[in-house]
């Protein structure tokens, strides 16, 4: 009998470079022929050159020379900065309007009107109250982040049956250790999700931030390059911005598989 070509482990490897693999063999294509002017979508060649330029080459040898670990440094502590403020928020307020009406009653409207309010309407006001700088950016991120964060942990509280809690009262567990030996495993899948999603819109809302006018990260490089015309450093930024979200949604995922028993359900 024939097996089939890919062993499963093979071929959930493959996946996930196919649709990149494609994107780029048609963006080398578009290059080679010339449908598309250099100007407005540069060859893959030259991005390449401007990324090791970039990541590696000495500071203050070419335009944008070797700032890449500064400014993923700056982007990371505005990210790491608003993403905490958003869990520390949105994981407490979302599982208790998920279990205490009162509560929902209370804050569901607010969020939801809040939530309505696109990002971009939020800049000035946060120019005004924080100034250009870290501050602003943090609120932004946190604004962002705090929603998803807080409905996942919402729906998920909502959705633990009583049963669960009923049967941990009866093997003697109090109100809060019932709160932390079952509703929270229960619910922890939903937070996962609603954390992973708020970690996303954060790199996202990153870039909003650091369009005030910051002289670091790598939302100020993309701005920067564009108000320069230098197309390849846009890509650049753009593919490393998108690198970086995946890395860290792995390692907030791996980490919360290791702490949390319960969250191994989402792998």
């Amino acid at each position: 009998m024939i097996g089939h070509p890919f062993k499963p482990l093979e071929l959930n490897r493959v996946l996930p470079c196919l649709i990149p693999a494609g994107l780029l063999l048609l963006w080398f294509m578009v290059s080679e022929t010339g449908l598309v002017p250099g100007y407005l979508m540069p060859h893959p060649s030259a991005v390449l050159r401007a990324m090791f330029s970039y990541l590696f080459a000495e500071t203050g040898s070419a335009p944008y020379a070797g700032r890449f670990w500064g400014d993923l440094y700056a982007s990371s502590m505005r990210v790491l900065g608003g993403f905490i403020l958003a869990v520390a928020l949105g994981v407490p307020l979302g599982v208790m309007s998920g279990r205490l009406s009162c509560v929902q009653r209370m804050i569901a409207t607010t969020i939801n009107g809040l939530r309505s309010v696109p990002g971009i309407c939020w800049l000035p006001l946060a120019l005004v109250w924080f100034g250009i700088g870290i501050k602003a950016t943090v609120f932004l991120i946190s604004l962002a982040a705090f929603f998803p964060i807080y409905l996942n942990a919402e729906a998920g509280a909502r959705n633990v049956s009583p049963v669960l809690l009923q049967a941990g009262a009866m093997l003697g567990a109090g109100r809060l250790r019932g709160v932390v030996a079952v509703l929270l495993p229960a619910t922890m899948p939903h937070i996962i999700t609603g954390l992973r999603l708020g970690l996303g819109v954060s790199w996202a809302y990153m870039v909003l931030g650091e369009m005030t006018g910051v002289s670091t990260g790598l939302g100020a490089v993309v701005m920067d390059a564009r108000m320069l015309g230098q197309v390849d450093v846009v890509v650049v930024g753009i593919v490393l911005i998108a690198l970086v979200g995946k890395i860290s949604d792995s390692v907030l995922h791996g980490l919360m598989k290791i702490f949390f028993r319960s969250a191994r359900r989402t792998a």
